[in-house]
């Protein structure tokens, strides 16, 4: 017969046993393991990190002149970083930054300087080197007033200023001494000045991960970090319950979270910004180029059957092309509810009376999976074929910027302010396959002249009027749909602590700073 005490009764038996022998201490955990829903990792240069697995990793890595607050999403927490001081001119469009001095890159690389920001800054406005440039347009110049001072000239007054030079896509800071000896290699031999080095990249198994020693925040109290890589869900449940890894990605799913509750001591985070869910429809291939056959899409999506799906904890119904956290979203847009009967009737009148079979790209990253699964259950309701190509959520990165699917189902959040969702997603400098290419995977170009002057509008309200036009355009021509809203979520023991309270993370994964740690 096996017989199982319980722990205070084993414990007491333990302490009477050796009543008079010293107990020895028990070392504090300081080596973390955490399980990710990813097969590898894509582009480390920070500048080119779009997926949410890169963007979580390089938060870790790099810093920028200024950061969010950890554990928040808010532009009004922004606070120094880099830079502990700035002034701007009276007209707001010069910008002078003081820096930190002695701040370390990682890997030996020395001290980062003013020469080390304005290259980095010169990389973010490239588009040749930067997914980001678009958000840089207005930056006229950048300068190094002398080793730890910079000054940034712009062209226009621009909606936030500081949101670009936050640790967050085109805003983080690297070496460039690392940057120029790298080349190429660079993109998976990163060099920043954050808490966390990487070391090693084993492929398809996990990225290692050590403590900046020289961190200029102080040294974290975790040693190591590995960061695996476990694309399947079930894995990813059966190494968190095994104890195997320490925290991971989590399912917006309801079945998985009461699942994941029910682990005795377990956390699950659910944290901002949500991400917005748009079926880009690209306008200019067949038969989408058809305004009739794009509304039959539009109405034949039920959000509702999503979001009830994964679950009202982490998703909501989506009712414009910006997210409802951005300052200028307005869902008085003409948003097209679900109607089964409008969409066949306009498929009918488009020339298909008996449907239509589309194809798309699609990512086999969980979350895309069950959604991109439902959606495709509902557009067989109303007679539309869509044929799933899965593949590996990086190649998929990959093939939708080389304009291969006709609908692309992309997930994102951006700085919270409308101007960079629409431009990067719905301006015609960004579409996919051009020079200047971000992610209009649309072809969208309805809205250049609202999203342009809303750049440059110095009224708050006349601002926020254009963008609410841009946004009634962009739906009124059908250049995407959008369906739901999705939180991220994060399951952890309960002895491990990020450091903050998390809330939030413009790094769309939990942000690992010198305070993270185990608490016994």
């Amino acid at each position: 017969m096996n017989i199982k005490f319980p722990k205070s009764c084993l414990m007491a038996a333990m302490l009477g046993a050796t009543a008079l022998a010293p107990l020895p201490a028990l070392a504090a955990k300081t080596e973390l393991s955490l399980g990710a829903g990813a097969e590898d990792i894509g582009r480390l240069d920070p500048h080119y990190a779009a997926s949410t697995i890169d963007r979580t990793l390089v938060a870790w890595i790099f810093g920028g002149l200024v950061r969010f607050a950890p554990g928040t999403t808010d532009p009004a927490q922004i606070e120094p970083d880099l830079a502990e001081s700035w002034d701007v001119s009276d007209d707001g469009l010069v910008w002078t930054f003081k820096l930190r001095e002695g701040v370390q890159w990682q890997h030996g690389y020395g001290e980062v300087t003013a020469e080390d920001v304005v290259f980095s800054l010169e990389k973010s406005a490239d588009p040749e080197r930067s997914a980001y440039a678009s958000e840089y347009s207005a930056f006229e110049k950048v300068e190094a007033v002398d080793p730890y001072t910079v000054r940034i000239t712009l062209s226009q007054v621009i909606p936030n200023v500081l949101g670009p030079l936050a640790n967050y896509a085109g805003g983080f800071i690297i070496s460039k001494k690392a940057y120029e000896e790298r080349g190429d290699a660079f993109s998976r031999q990163p060099v920043g000045f954050g808490p966390f080095q990487l070391d090693t990249v084993e492929s398809g198994v996990a990225a290692h991960f050590t403590a900046h020693q020289d961190y200029f925040r102080g040294e974290p109290e975790l040693s190591k970090v590995t960061y695996r890589f476990l694309n399947s869900a079930s894995a990813r449940d059966l190494a968190f319950l095994a104890g195997e890894v320490d925290a991971i990605t989590g399912l917006a799913d309801q079945k998985w979270l009461e699942r994941t509750l029910a682990i005795d001591g377990v956390t699950v985070d659910v944290f901002d910004p949500a991400e917005l869910t748009i079926l880009h429809i690209n306008s200019q291939q067949p038969p989408f180029d058809d305004l009739r056959v794009r509304q039959a899409l539009a109405y034949a999506v039920d959000a509702s059957r999503i979001a009830q799906y994964r679950g009202p904890e982490f998703t909501r119904v989506a009712k414009s092309v910006v997210p409802s956290n951005n300052l200028g979203y307005t869902e008085d847009n003409g948003y097209m509810a679900f109607d089964a009967e409008k969409a066949q009737e306009l498929l009918a009148e488009a020339g298909y009376p008996d449907g239509l079979t589309v194809k798309m790209i699609s990512s086999q990253l969980p979350s895309y999976e069950s959604s991109n699964q439902i959606l495709q259950a509902q557009l067989e309701e109303v007679g539309i074929t869509l044929e799933l190509e899965p593949v590996e959520h990086a190649t998929w990165h990959q093939m939708i910027r080389q304009d291969l699917s006709p609908l692309v189902s992309y997930g994102a959040a951006r700085f919270p302010v409308a101007d960079v969702y629409l431009t990067q997603f719905f301006h015609s400098d960004s579409i996919v396959g051009t020079d200047t290419a971000v992610t209009n995977f649309s072809h969208c170009d309805v809205a250049d002249e609202q999203i342009e002057a809303a750049r440059v509008e110095t009224d708050p309200q006349k601002q926020i009027a254009l963008w609410e036009e841009a946004q009634k355009l962009i739906i009124e021509a059908v250049c995407g749909v959008p369906t739901t809203e999705t939180a991220g979520v994060w399951a952890r023991h309960g002895n491990l602590d990020w450091g903050f309270d998390f809330k939030g993370s413009m790094s769309l994964g939990p942000l690992l700073t010198e305070k993270t740690r185990f608490t016994d």
